[in-house]
């Protein structure tokens, strides 16, 4: 797999909550670090998307927001 993305993480799947239209799926990505994202169902079954199953989370925008504690 090639992608333009820069920012690839390998992780594996640790949870995947299934709605009606979207699911949220859990990355784990290592270091006490989860990513989430949110998918459609659809978007699950194509992939075969298993809590277990290896997976990336793949990261692309145009804006990255910084923000500090006060």
């Amino acid at each position: 797999m090639k992608l333009s993305a820069r920012n690839q993480l390998k992780g594996k799947i640790i949870n995947i909550n299934q709605g009606a239209v979207n699911s949220i799926v859990s990355i784990d990505i290592g270091g006490g670090n989860i990513i989430t994202a949110t998918i459609s169902c659809a978007a699950v079954e194509e992939l075969g998307l298993k809590a277990g199953s290896d997976a990336y989370a793949v990261i692309k925008a145009t804006n990255v927001m910084v923000g500090i504690d006060e």
